[in-house]
């Protein structure tokens, strides 16, 4: 789907993955994060320095850090540790979310792609037909929280002049509130996938001519067609099926022929969906094997 309407034939599994790589991201993110932090403030003094010759470097190695900080009155004002973590937690909760609603949307009736497991549904007070996404409901509500905190952060340090100033205790509640949010929702996330039950027939069921319409357009790239040709004779295609009511897939050679005549008898292939996807065979694309690469 692309703007939530049906677009091109992809595997459940390449749509997984789609998470996943935002998911790995998140902690290829935290574990720069961690490097970033792993300075030790201690012998900074309240601003200046420390003048009884503290060995720092003896200091932060014994207490499990990498190095000192380098800069006393940065060492003491600085929060971008914080405002980092949080902001690592608010892209982390974003991509939960985007997660969460995409569940959503897929186990409604009109879609019914997914079913989520009886452990993360509820069902409604009033209708007892219903089977309500809650804990993806409550993944993406919580990533609300989240960002508000970082907002928060943000605020708190934007105009604060060098060094420390009672604002910088406000760090803590948000901070804290956010870890445990996330630690809350990475369990919830997990439950999720482990339980939800993809219906195939459902979505292969979902499956329509028009989403071939790129497939019959690359059909005359093959042929030697410039693509900003080929784009307009596929549409021309939608279009003439649109009139006749009848699927794309319905339409003869004659038909497409009259359209460009390069089509030939060979162009019946195109109405494949499995060959479809094996043809995006390129690095990150939905053919099984590249999908195999992936995971």
């Amino acid at each position: 789907y692309t703007h939530l309407q049906s677009a091109q034939p992809v595997r459940w599994s390449h749509w997984m993955l789609a998470h996943a790589q935002a998911w790995r991201r998140d902690h290829g993110r935290l574990v720069q994060a961690a490097e970033r932090m792993n300075e030790c403030p201690l012998g900074s003094g309240a601003l200046a320095g420390n003048p009884f010759g503290v060995e720092r470097e003896s200091l932060a190695s014994a207490l499990g850090f990498a190095r000192p900080t380098a800069n006393s009155m940065d060492a003491v004002s600085d929060r971008d540790f914080v405002v980092e973590l949080s902001g690592w937690a608010t892209l982390l909760m974003a991509h939960l979310s985007r997660f969460a609603e995409d569940i959503i949307v897929f186990s409604t009736q009109e879609f019914g792609f997914v079913k989520c497991g009886d452990s993360y549904s509820t069902g409604s007070s009033l209708m007892p037909q219903k089977k309500n996404p809650d804990a993806a409901e409550l993944l993406r509500g919580k990533a609300n929280r989240v960002l508000g905190h970082h907002t928060a952060l943000l605020a708190m340090i934007k105009g604060l002049p060098l060094t420390y100033n009672k604002d910088l205790q406000e760090d803590k509640q948000a901070l804290f509130d956010s870890l445990d949010t996330v630690q809350a929702a990475l369990k919830i996330t997990s439950g999720v996938l482990a339980t939800l039950q993809p219906a195939a027939a459902r979505m292969r069921g979902a499956l329509n001519s028009f989403m071939l319409a790129t497939d019959l357009s690359e059909y005359l790239v093959r042929k030697g067609v410039p693509f900003r040709e080929t784009h307009h004779v596929a549409g021309r295609a939608v279009q003439l099926a649109e009139e006749r009511s009848c699927a794309l897939t319905e339409l003869s050679v004659a038909d497409l022929q009259s359209l460009h005549p390069l089509f030939g008898d060979d162009v019946l292939a195109v109405w494949d969906f499995d060959a479809s996807v094996e043809r995006r065979d390129s690095i990150g694309g939905v053919s099984k094997r590249r999908v195999l690469e992936q995971a």
